[in-house]
Formats: structure tokens, C-alpha cells, sequence
């Protein structure tokens, strides 16, 4: 498989102005500014394979946005080595542009008062796209966001999960290949959450389209990508897959039954009994010590178990932890 996008050694240097503290020093500064240089990015290498969904994720500050920036071809590096689906964003912006598509959740591409239809036109415009291709493209898309009803209303008037499927859907008209998501379901509730992450990855899986995504909501990163990095300090301290990141930081598990009759106790190591109510157990299990399915065996064995539900810690907590960890 191709690599959609590929990153060797990338930096990003920024220069600010130090100023000393006080009166005096703000007047010192006039005459002779100090700077210092300030490093965002440093030495990040990762490749994404086409068709991939990955999510970059890092606390604020750590270089996901500079990163993202020098991929789409708005930065130029300090140093080191990138493409985006074989074109150095930097060099080769205007030709990139035309092939992804980017969407980022506090920052708006429609017009604000035009109807939605009408901000598809212009923006198929810039995006060179002929009319033919254009309407067969518009069919598709309202038909996967379900956007039918939107289409003559005025963006002003839409909702915020309304807006946010205009917003993805207005950056697919031109087909990209790749697609960069800045918090694309910030500010949204549950429900427009929930249809965003289905959106994306049934774009993905119809075509293909490679994604690229930040986001604080653990949820974004469980539900939507196969694959994390994470970036701290402007350097990729962390390069699994989801599924993997679950198995290794999710080793306490929940264990809650309801059960026939009242009361059960499990002698097992590593297994903590929780506070419930009558015909109710709850368990706490460190499955380093004792693995779940010896507990639910156990317990089915002892009593009659009407209903059974096994829980981890939210992906919150892992990825809390590990930005955690990795500052210490």
C-alpha cells in the first residue's frame, strides 16, 4: 500500500522577541532586542498509508497544529522532509490544494449569508470543478450527509451539527484523496457527534479517502481512527494502533452483574469488590493479575447470573495519562 503522507526529521523553529521584565527592560528592548528561537516541531518522522484514518493527538502546544500546517503547505520547515500524496506541500501548494481537502472545526470555509448551495457553487469554483462534475458530486453528497433540506438555507440559520456536515461536505467537492480534520466535532452534542464520526468513516470506507485528525475528544479517536500518534514536545513519542493503545493502558477492567439471589464474593487476586446494590455485584480487576474471563467464569460458577456487562476506562483517561507520563 502507498504512503499518502510521509515525514522525515520535520522542524519548525519559531523566532520571538525576549523582553526583560519592568519599565526598564521594555525600554531596553527598544534599542537592542533580544530573540530567541523557539522550537515547535522537532525531528517528527511518520508515514500514513493511503486510505489510513489516523489520529495525531498531543496536548496544546505539543506541535500538532504547526505539523499540520507544514503538511498542507501553509509553513515552510526549518528543516526535514515531507509529502503529501507525492508533492512537497510547501513547494507544490497550488497543485496539493486541488487534491485534499481540509476542515477544521473553529474555522468556517462557507459563506456566512449565502444559502448552502450557493457556497458549494463558489467553492467548486475555486476548486476548478466542472459543472457536470459538479452536479453528479452534489447528488452524492447530499445523498451521504443528508443535506436535501439544508441546501437553501442560509448557513447563518443552520445549526452547529448542521453546519459542521455542510463543512465536511464542502470539502469534498473537488474528490480529495487526503483529508485534514482540526476538532471536527468541537462544540457539537452527542447526537451531531455520533453522526459526524459515521460520516467519516463511511466516506473512508466507500472512498478511500485518507484521514488525518486531531482532536481532544477521546471518542474522535476511538470511534473514527484505526491508528494514534502521539506528539509531545513537538516530537512523535507514541506510533500505535487503537486497539492496541486500548490493551495496553486499559488493564483495569469493570466487571457488573446482576444476578438471581443476593450476594456474591470472589477470593481472587487482584479482583476488588465494589459497592452495589442488592442482586447487584460490581467488581474492580487488574487484569495483569487475574484475567477477566476467570472472573466472569468464577462468578457464573457461584451464582445465576441474569445479565453482565464488562467496562474499561474511557480512552480519556489513557490518553490523559500518557501526556502524563510522557512530560514527567
Amino acid at each position: 500500500m502507498s504512503n499518502a503522507i510521509r515525514v522525515r526529521e520535520l522542524e519548525k523553529n519559531f523566532t520571538r522577541t525576549r523582553r526583560a521584565p519592568g519599565f526598564a527592560g521594555s525600554m531596553r528592548s527598544l534599542v537592542r532586542r533580544e530573540k530567541e528561537i523557539v522550537p515547535a516541531v522537532r525531528g517528527v518522522s511518520f508515514d500514513v498509508a493511503a486510505g489510513e484514518r489516523v489520529a495525531f493527538i498531543g496536548p496544546n502546544g505539543a506541535g500538532k497544529s504547526t505539523t499540520i500546517k507544514m503538511l498542507t503547505g501553509v509553513l515552510h520547515p526549518t528543516a526535514g522532509e515531507a509529502s503529501v500524496l507525492g508533492l512537497v506541500p510547501w513547494e507544490r501548494r497550488k497543485q496539493l490544494v486541488a487534491r485534499i481537502g481540509c476542515v477544521f472545526g473553529q474555522r468556517s470555509q462557507l459563506w456566512y449569508h449565502l444559502p448552502v448551495l450557493e457556497t458549494f457553487r463558489l467553492l467548486a469554483t475555486v476548486y476548478d470543478v466542472p459543472g457536470a462534475e459538479l452536479r453528479e458530486r452534489l447528488d452524492e453528497l447530499v445523498e451521504l450527509f443528508e443535506l436535501e433540506a439544508l441546501l437553501p438555507q442560509p448557513v447563518r440559520s443552520l445549526s452547529l451539527g448542521q453546519r459542521m456536515r455542510c463543512e465536511i461536505a464542502a470539502s469534498l467537492l473537488h474528490r480529495p484523496e487526503a483529508v485534514f480534520l482540526d476538532e471536527p466535532t468541537i462544540g457539537l452534542d452527542v447526537v451531531a457527534r455520533a453522526r459526524i464520526r459515521e460520516l467519516l468513516i463511511r466516506l473512508n470506507e466507500r472512498d478511500g479517502t485518507t484521514l488525518f485528525l486531531t482532536s481532544h475528544d477521546a471518542g474522535d479517536i476511538e470511534e473514527v481512527c484505526d491508528r494514534v500518534l502521539l506528539i509531545d514536545h513537538g516530537t512523535v513519542v507514541l506510533d500505535t494502533s487503537v486497539r492496541q493503545l486500548k490493551a495496553d493502558h486499559l488493564r483495569v477492567k469493570r466487571v457488573d452483574a446482576v444476578l438471581q439471589e443476593a450476594g456474591a464474593v470472589l477470593d481472587l487476586p487482584g479482583v476488588e469488590a465494589l459497592p452495589a446494590e442488592r442482586h447487584h455485584a460490581s467488581f474492580r480487576v487488574n487484569t495483569e493479575i487475574t484475567p477477566v474471563d476467570r472472573v466472569v467464569a468464577a462468578l457464573v460458577r457461584d451464582v445465576s447470573v441474569l445479565d453482565l456487562t464488562i467496562s474499561g476506562p474511557r480512552l480519556e483517561t489513557v490518553i490523559a495519562s500518557l501526556y502524563e507520563g510522557e512530560r514527567r
